[in-house]
């Protein structure tokens, strides 16, 4: 059962400052880039309460942590961030491309009583220690729920999106904000108890899945489990240790898209292009394609549009090696290779991942990057797009080669979730995130 709550919610003060400069990308995908210009965009962006910079100076008394809170009291103080009077549930639409065409995510945010994930809620990926400690930590000192939790439910009838469209076609969005990728998200504040009331009861018997915010989910859970064994008083209404702060979206609407995350290969010692292509012929079939420079539209480059098309059928992944002037499609010879190949107890369906398959059969075995040095980021990164992975074989010279890879599908999430195991790392990327800062939970203390 689904037990979601309109809460409060802190927002910046609507003035003439653009929300754009304010708000940021999740915690997790601020690199050290674009922290600095979240910095610079304004002395207000919420990159100092979710990932502050940290000082050689930093104690236990003054660190990235405490002066989060301290930015948080202040910037309440001041009237920069304003709490609403009334409890609301908040909708959320974001807009955006793939592959040009033009897509709307549409989700809600609320509050959701927090449970371990198991019978109700559904995770799919593994969590590590070091963002849990560090999540940890910006929680016990600011007490709020600064990221949103991604969560997915199922809605074929897509009921609760139409209370959604008939508050949003009608009323202008309370705020509107420009992603660091172009993408648009707009905000509503929805009170009509009449229609909360609606989307309560309709979320009530849902099984929610993760879909983005294992880390900080899990912490939440500690937290509130810290708290209740300190015997921290539950504060009354919804803004408290209880709850957690969740953006809700329909896994069956049309505005879901996951993207794939292709694997760059660096730093393998005595890597010999040919014995490995030789080695990966036992397992797989290899068709040689052409190099075809700087052209990325899948529908224009022979090896995009190839890898794509026959992804939908079969288990294929393209490679790309340095100082090679061609590409290759290494389609899987057969599904029951992997019965051997994997250890531990997984279903078919796990072992049918194309992420599964790759790591496996191609990373592990061939190349020696297992678990732990997936784990610990050992001679691999991870990218998104294609042409990233073209300038990192042209420009980066201790790359040797890339894995491109199709995405993994929403049912796949679904079922591997449902089943209660976890996916390999890096098995899906939600496109685009939920913003950072459009709206905060600041829990009552």
């Amino acid at each position: 059962m689904a037990r979601i709550f309109p809460f409060r919610g802190v927002m910046y003060r609507k003035d003439d400052q653009d929300l754009t400069e304010l708000v940021s990308q999740p915690y997790d995908k601020i690199n050290d880039k674009m922290q600095a210009e979240y910095y610079e965009r304004s002395e207000y962006n919420i990159v100092r309460l979710i990932k502050g910079k940290a000082t050689p100076e930093d104690t236990p008394e003054n660190n990235q942590y405490t002066r989060a809170s301290d930015f948080l009291r202040k910037w309440m103080a001041d009237g920069i961030l304003v709490r609403d009077s009334q409890p609301a549930i908040y909708i959320y639409y974001q807009k955006y491309k793939v592959e040009g065409e033009l897509k709307t995510r549409k989700g809600f945010v609320a509050l959701a009583a927090l449970e371990a994930p198991g019978e109700e809620v559904k995770a799919h990926e593994h969590t590590l220690a070091g963002p849990k400690a560090d999540r940890l930590n910006l929680m016990r000192t600011t007490a709020s729920n600064f990221g949103h939790i991604f969560m997915l439910y199922a809605d074929p009838q897509n009921q609760i999106n139409q209370i959604l469209d008939e508050y949003a076609e009608v009323n202008p969005p309370l705020f509107t904000a420009n992603d660091y990728y172009g993408e648009n998200h707009q905000l509503w504040r929805l009170t009509d108890p009449l229609k909360i009331g609606q989307i309560q009861k309709l979320m009530r018997d849902k099984v929610l899945f993760i879909a983005d915010g294992h880390h900080r989910y899990e912490t939440a859970v500690n937290y509130m489990k810290e708290m209740k064994a300190q015997n921290k008083p539950i504060a009354e209404g919804a803004e408290n240790y209880t709850n957690l702060m969740m953006t809700f979206v329909n896994m069956d609407g049309k505005g879901l898209s996951i993207l794939p995350t292709h694997r760059v290969v660096h730093s393998v010692q005595n890597f010999d292009p040919e014995g490995f292509l030789a080695r990966v012929s036992q397992n797989f079939n290899i068709e040689e394609i052409p190099f075809e420079p700087a052209v990325y539209d899948y529908k224009k480059n022979e090896f995009i549009y190839k890898l794509t098309e026959r992804g939908k059928d079969e288990h294929v992944f393209g490679l790309a090696m340095k100082n090679q002037n061609k590409f290759w499609l290494l389609s899987l010879k057969s599904e029951s290779l992997m019965d051997n190949a994997v250890k531990g107890e997984h279903s078919k369906q796990w072992k049918t991942l194309d992420v599964s398959i790759l790591h496996s059969l191609l990373l592990d075995d061939l190349l020696g990057i297992d678990a732990r040095a997936l784990e610990e980021k050992r001679n691999i990164d991870y990218i998104r797009h294609f042409d990233e992975g073209f300038d990192c074989i042209n420009e980066d010279p201790k790359v040797q080669m890339v894995f491109f890879i199709n995405p993994t599908k929403v049912e796949q999430v679904k079922e591997i979730a449902s089943r209660g195991e976890r996916m390999p790392q890096k098995s899906t990327d939600f496109y685009p995130k939920l913003l950072t800062g459009m709206v905060i939970n600041v829990m009552i203390q």
